[in-house]
This record gives C-alpha cells, structure tokens and sequence, in this order.
C-alpha cells in the first residue's frame, strides 16, 4: 500500500485539501508537464503532443518563463495552458507566507505583461505546500492542481514510468511528466507509451478545460 502513495497521494490528503485539484473532473486524463520551458525539451514534447493532438498543461517556473520566452509563445501558439509553478522552483514549506504570495504573484505578473495571459493555476514544486496556500490561491483567483499520477520521469528510466502506468492509471487521472534535462532521454519514449496505456484501456484523453474546470 505504501508503494502505491509514492505513484498517487493517499485518500485521506485528497480529503483533507478538498479544494484542491487531485483528478481530473472527467472521466478523462489530463497530461501536465512541470519545470519548463526548456530548450532540451519543450519544442520536442511539443511536437509529440502535436502528433496526438493533445493538449496540455505546462507548469512553469518563472525564472525559465523570462529565460526562454520564445518557447513560451510555442506553448500558447499550440494551444497548450501556462501555468504557475513558483518563480524559481522554490519549495513552499521553506518560505514565509507573504514570500509565498509574492512569488506566485511575481510570476503572474510576469505572463499578463508579457503574454496577455491571465495565469488560473498553480502546482507546488515537489508537491510540497503550507496549510495557508489555499487561502492565497482564492485570494489570487486561482486553483491548486496536484495530480494523481506521478510517473517519475524524472529518474531517466522508462520502465519507472512504464510500472507507474501499468499500475495506477485511471480514467480520470492527472499525470505529472517534467519538461527537464532530467527526463530529456525517456519523455518522448514517456508520451508515446502513456498514450499506448490510455487506449489499451480504452479511456479518453481530456484537455485542460475539460479536465480542470
């Protein structure tokens, strides 16, 4: 039973942060991808989700977003969601609630000025998040999307990956893959064998306002 918290968060947490986004809204999957823009790998994941016409949501860390900001134009011209993952990658339980708020807000304001787009999500880098970041998020506008999913890309081995799936996917699943050097080698060999997984169980793969709103 432990080893299956280490794939998707246990029940009682889902339970206990109930205003936070843990599975989709559907009976669909939602593909989510953290840690970018990179250039080792977004314009690759981008063409991959093209092939399938998948859309997705990209969780992105604001130092990458002013770092890389034609690859961020790539994302939206692909019609893919932006979302905020912190200004560096930051994690919450280290910072101070107003630290906190002003880090997403930076990287808010960053994308509205920038790109014209109204940033509504959040994830926490490394999942790890404060009992108050809820009330910042309302006072935001924004949610909170966790994921029920975690494929651990990340460790470069595509049969860590391939037991996640095999294993705990579902129909309504949020799947988290990283847009990284980390998971540079495996993540188009990741895509391809999620996308496989979904259709020898005949499920659906859902967008972003499908599956979050």
């Amino acid at each position: 039973m432990m080893r299956k918290y280490k794939y998707s968060p246990p029940f009682i947490v889902k339970k206990m942060f109930d205003r936070f986004i843990w599975e989709s809204k559907t009976r669909k999957i939602l593909f989510t991808f953290d840690d970018g823009p990179n250039p080792f790998t977004t314009e690759r994941i981008l063409t991959e989700l093209s092939g399938y016409d998948i859309k997705a949501v990209f969780f992105c860390v604001g130092e990458n977003l002013k770092k890389h900001e034609s690859l961020v134009k790539y994302i939206l011209e692909e019609g893919h969601t932006l979302a905020n993952h912190t200004l560096q990658h930051s994690k919450l339980t280290q910072l101070k609630k107003i630290e906190i708020k002003q880090n997403i807000i930076e990287v808010n304001e960053f994308v509205e000025n920038s790109f014209g787009i109204n940033m509504e999500y959040f994830r926490p880098p490394y999942g790890r998040f404060t009992a108050s970041l809820n009330k910042i998020l309302v006072d935001l506008g924004m949610q909170n999307v966790m994921w029920s999913l975690l494929t651990y890309d990340y460790k470069n081995d595509i049969n860590i990956v391939k037991f996640a799936l095999n294993n705990y996917l579902r129909n309504n699943s949020i799947i988290v893959f990283h847009d990284s050097k980390k998971s540079g080698k495996i993540i188009i060999d990741s895509i391809r064998y999620t996308v496989d997984a979904i259709k020898k169980k005949g499920y659906s793969i859902g967008t972003p306002a499908e599956c979050l709103k």
